[in-house]
């Protein structure tokens, strides 16, 4: 009795640390839960855009205070009083701050909200986006009038919501490369359970980002994402480049969304971090309205939306992106998208990284398409990516390179050789040993080692000294000439080309078999012994067993 109390009692305790673990999960989990039951909370996508303009209002909120703390110390470090009228006149009233951080009127502070009451909050909420928008022109545009007001959420609800906004803090999640991304994740994840492929959206995780930058190395210049959702892109990749180099601005960044309330998420986003930016002057489609047409990229980096229908109008038949080559397949967007980046990359150094679904490398419709770009020599690489990636998905995607300049010369401080009508193929789909532990659905990520593989077998086939036509380990990668490909009437398809063996091969079936039927032989003896001492045990106390 003793020691189930003390079980009993530790499996209490447990249970309540493990509620008391602050966990971005359990609030947003918390916060939608609270909608779900709350009146006028509105559709999903209200109730998510809701989230995460206060998502947003914090964030802004804790950076501005932390810029505050800063500037105290700066002004104790060098003489002055921050208490003193004066001072706070000249350095606070209108602050500015050197990292970026935005000056906040009082009405528009976290603090502030945070302790208005219940009933006038979703006034003070509305009030703190019209002065953030009216005093800062680089966030203009990134709310909807009315946000609160109109939507007029119970006072009660409202505050606890705010509460447990008020608990997500860069200081306890400072470890995620994109937090409001993570948020808008989140409720992509709820969304995905009921929603068609064409319906969802997609928020490209951490690790993939990586991948491609690290690939194709974003260091400079100017950076394109045609379909750029909430803009994770852009912030993960930069925080590569801090990573490297210390300093974002050495890249511009350009982008188009065509759903109003992401493209303003994607506005507030690129703004808290201060990423220098232009996402056009509104939210549109990028096929029928292109908002940076005659502007070339140094880089693009891209995750369309796999397989996209209902893309094409006959507006579109003779467009100019795809004169050179053939009208896209109407059935899904996958060569739009390929042929419209391809239109915007610089013609003498452009490089492109994006991912495809995996029927582009060898769909019949678009043949004519993918022979022209090959045969122009506008593909580097395709590589195949495990399956459970993402969170939206489980299929297995597809990383393309394309590359306007594969003749060789400097890149990035190495020496890259010619590789015309060469094609690098990679195969990642065994690399699924890593997964992502509390997810409701089986979720892989590529780890920094597996990514740094890749690159480097990437660059190592770039460079100067590298044999072309003998580059290829089995299973994994190979480089692959044109008339190959052609051979294989121009697929893509990495398993057309990349050795794979069959390890069945390689088992001695005779010493195997030997193997597994002494095995079985022992099994059976051990049972036959399990039985008798069961007998004897039986038998002592006046059974049989028969």
């Amino acid at each position: 009795f003793f020691w189930y109390k003390v079980n009993k009692t530790i499996n209490i305790m447990a249970k309540k640390i493990k509620e008391e673990v602050l966990n971005l999960e359990n609030i947003l989990f918390k916060c939608r839960d609270i909608l779900r039951q709350a009146k006028n909370s509105g559709s999903f996508f209200e109730k998510r855009d809701m989230m995460l303009t206060l998502v947003f209002l914090r964030f802004i909120g804790e950076k501005y205070e932390d810029g505050v703390i800063a500037l105290r110390q700066r002004l104790i470090e060098e003489g002055l009083d921050p208490d003193n009228e004066e001072i706070i006149k000249a350095f606070f009233d209108d602050a500015t701050f050197a990292d970026g951080t935005f000056d906040l009127p009082k009405e528009a502070r976290w603090s502030t909200i945070i302790n208005t009451a219940a009933p006038q909050l979703n006034v003070a909420l509305d009030t703190a986006l019209r002065s953030i928008g009216e005093t800062n022109p680089t966030l203009k545009g990134c709310f909807v009038e009315g946000t609160f007001t109109q939507r007029n959420l119970g006072a009660n609800d409202m505050k606890k919501i705010i509460d447990e906004v008020n608990k997500i803090s860069h200081k306890t999640f400072g470890e995620e490369k994109d937090l409001i991304g993570r948020v808008y994740e989140y409720f992509l994840k709820e969304f995905a359970v009921n929603a068609t492929k064409e319906e969802g959206e997609f928020y490209t995780p951490h690790d993939v980002v990586q991948l491609i930058a690290t690939v194709i190395e974003p260091f400079d210049g100017t950076l394109y994402d045609p379909c750029c959702g909430s803009g994770g892109m852009f912030i993960q990749s930069t925080d590569l480049v801090k990573a490297k180099q210390g300093d974002i601005s050495c890249i511009n960044v350009y982008g188009q969304e065509k759903e109003a309330a992401t493209y303003r998420l994607a506005k507030m986003n690129l703004a808290l971090r201060g990423i220098s930016h232009n996402l056009g002057s509104e939210s549109d489609s990028t096929f029928s309205n292109d908002l940076h047409k005659g502007v070339y990229f140094d880089y693009i980096m891209a995750n369309p939306p796999f397989n996209l229908k209902g893309w094409y109008n006959e507006n579109l038949k003779n467009d100019s992106r795809w004169t050179d080559y053939a009208t896209p397949p109407e059935s899904n967007a996958n060569y739009a998208w390929i042929l419209h980046m391809l239109s915007h990359l610089k013609p003498l150094s452009g490089v492109a990284g994006f991912l495809l679904a995996n029927g582009a490398l060898g769909d019949t419709d678009a043949l004519e398409i993918r022979k022209k770009l090959i045969e122009n020599d506008k593909v580097e690489a395709i590589i195949i990516l495990p399956r459970e990636l993402f969170i939206t998905t489980d299929i297995s995607v597809t990383f393309w390179i394309l590359n306007q300049n594969k003749k060789g010369g400097k890149y990035h401080g190495r020496q890259l050789r010619n590789r015309e009508h060469e094609i690098l193929f990679m195969d990642l789909r065994q690399w699924n040993e890593n997964p992502v532990k509390g997810e409701q659905k089986k979720k892989v990520q590529l780890i920094t080692e597996q990514i740094q593989r890749v690159a480097d077998t990437y660059h190592q086939w770039q460079s100067e000294g590298t044999d072309g036509k003998n580059f290829a380990e089995p299973e994994l990668y190979r480089s692959v000439d044109i008339e190959e490909i052609k051979a294989n009437n121009w697929t893509l398809v990495p398993s057309k080309y990349i050795e794979f063996i069959d390890h069945d091969l390689e088992i001695d079936y005779p010493k195997e078999m030997a193997r597994i039927q002494q095995e079985m032989k022992e099994l059976m003896q051990r049972e036959k012994e399990s039985q008798i001492m069961l007998a004897e045990a039986f038998k002592g106390i006046g059974y049989e067993i028969e």
